[in-house]
């Protein structure tokens, strides 16, 4: 019942802010244009702000000392998982653009956002886990996935030196500054942390906001009816925490031993809905994230019936 009510109460606030985007631009208090400025304001300010205060905060040397098997764990999945996304994403659309968006969003589901808040709710005990556990899907993304799949080349065409521009972004710059500082130990000033914090607190919400001005913006009923967003999110939300749940049963009848920890990490990061970047990076560069959007509200919607009952069957293999 707890879990029902976590993620409904998380679904709540998460349609409020997308139907308050999409009111005010149909009510045209938010212009034409204010999505760009929006996700321009997310990709500057508030992303680069989260990842600096989310490895300031845990990328550190007793952090990685003392959990090193969650984080090896934790990357060995991320790739697996970014394997299947591909070949599925490859089976959902011939448009590379729409490939890229479907690969990065079954790679990784919004385990930040909604997927801190459910597993702090749920899980209390383990949620400091769950925050190391994710440490590696982060340096994944802004990596790679971020410059990758969703920032588009010049020219249509990834070369080496497109790749390696991509990398001079905000949002790599906040990670890397954040990994020295935790790593060095380097003390920060009360007021600099409560404001990284506060920033980078703005950017769900405000990235809600933008799917609503999206969503508005868009041929509401030909994304709806569009069936490779369903599949997608089915496949986000169903089959890989399946894979997963299924995985770690087996190994109960082998020598291996994982812990109960990693087990409910990983299963709790595979059971959430696709993540909110496919959205708010593109439409910075003026890409048409319709797709993008249609695809994070079906999931987040399938998401309140599919996570109560992934969590279910989590329980019975604990």
């Amino acid at each position: 019942m707890q879990i029902l009510t976590t993620t409904l109460g998380q679904m709540f606030v998460l349609f409020a802010l997308i139907f308050i985007g999409f009111f005010l631009a149909k009510i045209k208090i938010m212009e034409n244009g204010s999505a760009t400025i929006l996700s321009r304001l997310e990709n500057n300010l508030l992303l680069p702000a989260l990842v600096m205060s989310t490895f300031v905060d845990n990328f550190t040397v007793k952090t990685i000392g003392s959990a090193w098997k969650i984080l090896l764990i934790s990357t060995g999945i991320g790739i697996v998982m970014i394997i299947l996304a591909i070949l599925v994403s490859k089976c959902c659309s011939k448009d590379k653009f729409v490939q890229n968006i479907f690969t990065y969003g079954l790679s990784f589901s919004n385990f930040g956002f909604m997927g801190n808040a459910v597993v702090k709710a749920v899980f209390p005990d383990i949620f400091m886990e769950y925050l190391i556990f994710t440490l590696p899907l982060w340096t994944i993304i802004y990596l790679w996935a971020v410059p990758t799949l969703l920032i588009p080349a010049e020219g249509g065409k990834q070369t080496l030196k497109t790749r390696l521009k991509s990398f001079a972004n905000p949002m790599f710059g906040g990670m890397l500054l954040g990994m020295i500082i935790g790593l060095a130990g380097i003390p920060m000033p009360g007021p600099v942390t409560s404001l990284l914090k506060v920033t980078g607190d703005c950017m769900s919400p405000i990235a809600m906001i933008l799917t609503g001005i999206t969503v508005a913006n868009m041929d509401f009923k030909k994304i709806m009816t569009m069936a490779n967003i369903y599949v997608v999110s089915i496949v986000r939300l169903v089959v890989f925490p399946l894979i997963g749940i299924g995985a770690f049963y087996l190994l109960k009848f082998t020598p291996i031993s994982v812990s109960e920890t990693v087990v409910v990490c990983t299963i709790a990061s595979l059971a959430m809905p696709l993540g909110l970047s496919p959205i708010i990076i593109p439409s910075a560069y003026g890409k048409d994230t319709s797709v993008a959007a249609g695809a994070t509200l079906a999931s987040h919607a399938l998401s309140c019936a599919t996570i109560p009952v992934m969590f279910f069957l989590l329980q019975c293999i604990l």
